[in-house]
């Protein structure tokens, strides 16, 4: 071991990489989130314990790009319709929880003996749930378009918001005394009003032709995601506030563009690959003396996040109108801290506010609070049902709020099609099935057709239909069927796979152009299989077969009403031509 370490930073490497990933198949195994597996490792190849990885400068760079890459796929998916649309009891819920567990941690936190900056700062870090980690769970289950998954994205879309307020806030309170309080709030007011503006030059009138020239290439789209979020998080520290915040202001800049879903697909595994750094960087950090003097706050702490917070949600969506199961499993996706509650704290270390006890702190209740909520949300229904008979107190005698959507029932605009490709067929395919009445959705990976269709008032989206991530982010729960008028087998056997893995539960229709595609479609259990260059000569030997037989009957048939124009032969051959196409 100790030779392969002698090789220098590449070996030492490989080494954490090999080790991760076979860490993160025991997490897997034990349905527990990669990340648990990640700061394990860190800690195993840390100083604590076996002291392998000495390439600390280098992780510690791409720990801080990991982040960098995380807030900025937050702000990517936070655009100003979703704020608009997120509703009053995702809001009502969202800082009603955070206000109970900043009040009531801060206050618990202060009785444990700590000073008040480690109580303000791990107070907040409570507050933070992990929006990847629910997210991918509630997915695996196919219960996020469910009210209350839908209504637990919306508050985890708050507290996404609340953690970058944080973080700015934090920051501008570097070196700052109690006298210069009021300064340093001013100072902060007036930068965030000078990004206000800037962002809104850069969002109106630079970034949309700007993105749509690098969408041209899906790989420069990909560069330029990256280049803009590290570009405007460098600048946000030069500009006082933090990293942090300047790589979220970038990506929600980017949020009201056609192409954030195919740049929120591609970054997803980036993401994932970077954190892993800032997870081995964090646990390499730590040490035991640190984390065993705070398993008993700890375990206080995890207590209260375990049980504190569900309740509040509860409560709140109770009193809102919704019954008890639905406020109970909504309040159990917040019964656990979030990756950006370690980044919170870790920041407030640079910042030099808290000592590396707080860090350690909020990781074992991260990590404690992680795994067994992850037990919770995927056992939900099992808990809920031996609960139940106890949760009265949380549900009105008429839960008003939840039968109103109830009555609503499917939500307005989701598509019953689903077409990918918009050229000449599809396009067209998509434009008569609106003129029928049917909803539909177009999607395409070429800018310039998503452009010209988007002027049409057509409903098109911009992605890569072979892109798991990217299909997850359309509404398929709702699709009756969706179209494929990939020209290739390759592109479709990836689609069909992509469909599989997103949960797609419809029928697939395939438009295919010579038969050996069409079999192989056949064979992979499509429900339909259209050939246009078949259909259309079926089509026309049809229309020239009646009008053949119209001529032939008008010829030979002598009845005067034959002969005439209004006559029963004249009338056969529209019939005939018009007649159902035979499969």
């Amino acid at each position: 071991m100790q030779e392969m370490m002698a090789h220098g930073p590449y070996a030492e490497f490989a080494l954490l990489l090999l080790i991760s990933a076979v860490a993160g198949a025991i997490a897997v195994r034990l349905r527990q989130p990669v990340l648990i597996a990640y700061i394990v490792v860190g800690i195993l190849v840390g100083p604590a314990v076996f002291g392998i990885v000495k390439a600390h400068d280098q992780i510690a760079l791409l720990s801080e790009i990991g982040v960098t890459v995380l807030l900025f796929v937050v702000g990517l998916k936070l655009d100003l319709h979703h704020i608009r649309h997120i509703g009053p009891v995702a809001l009502a819920t969202g800082l009603g929880q955070l206000a109970f567990t900043i009040v009531f941690g801060f206050v618990l936190i202060l009785l444990m003996g700590k000073d008040v900056m480690e109580a303000i700062y791990v107070a907040v870090a409570l507050t933070f749930s992990s929006t990847i980690i629910v997210v991918k769970l509630l997915s695996d289950k196919r219960e996020l378009d469910s009210l209350h998954g839908r209504i637990a994205v919306g508050f985890l879309i708050v507290q996404d918001v609340a953690v970058v307020l944080a973080m700015m806030a934090m920051s501008a309170l570097r070196g700052a005394g109690d006298a210069a309080m009021v300064e340093v709030a001013g100072s902060l007011l007036l930068r965030l009003a000078g990004a206000a503006v800037l962002m809104f030059v850069l969002m109106r009138f630079v970034l949309p032709r700007l993105v749509e020239a690098m969408a041209r290439s899906q790989e420069l789209l990909l560069i330029f995601a990256i280049a803009w979020g590290t570009g405007l998080a460098a600048l946000g520290e030069w500009a006082g506030f933090s990293k942090e915040a300047g790589a979220f202001m970038a990506g929600f800049s980017l949020a009201s563009t056609a192409y954030r879903e195919a740049m929120n697909a591609r970054l997803t595994g980036i993401r994932d690959f970077m954190l892993l750094f800032f997870f081995v960087d964090l646990g390499a950090e730590l040490n035991f003396s640190t984390l065993g003097a705070e398993v008993w706050p700890a375990v206080v702490l995890s207590l209260f996040v375990l049980i504190g917070n569900p309740l509040i949600v509860m409560a709140i969506m109770g009193y809102m109108g919704y019954r008890k199961r639905t406020g109970f499993l909504a309040g159990l996706t917040v019964a656990q801290i979030s990756e950006f509650s370690i980044v919170f704290v870790a920041m407030g270390i640079t910042l030099g506010h808290v000592g590396v006890e707080a860090l350690g702190l909020t990781t074992l209740v991260g990590l404690v609070t992680i795994m067994i909520s992850t037990y919770m949300i995927l056992f939900s229904h099992t808990l809920y049902e031996k609960l139940a008979p106890w949760l009265g107190l949380f549900e009105r005698k008429r839960p008003f709020r939840e039968l109103a959507v109830e009555r609503q029932g499917r939500p307005a605009g989701d598509p019953d099609i689903i077409v990918f490709g918009m050229g000449r067929y599809g396009s067209r395919l998509m434009r008569q099935l609106r003129q029928a009445g049917i909803e539909v959705l177009g999607v395409d990976f070429d800018p310039e057709t998503v452009r010209e269709l988007r002027k049409l008032r057509q409903p098109v989206r911009y992605g890569d239909g072979e892109d798991p991530s990217f299909l997850e982010s359309l509404p398929l729960q709702h699709a009756r069927w969706v179209i494929t008028t990939f020209p290739q087998w390759e592109s479709n056997r990836a689609f069909l796979s992509a469909l599989k893995e997103a949960g797609f539960r419809g029928r697939i229709a395939g438009v295919v152009r010579d038969e050996i595609h069409g079999k192989a479609l056949d064979e992979a259990g499509v429900a339909r299989v259209l050939n246009p260059f078949n259909d259309a000569a079926d089509y026309a030997a049809r229309t020239f077969a009646a009008e053949i037989a119209f001529e032939e009957a008008h010829r030979t048939d002598a009845s005067p009403e034959s002969a005439t124009p209004g006559g029963l032969a004249r009338d056969a051959a529209p019939d005939a031509a018009t007649k159902p196409l035979q499969p």
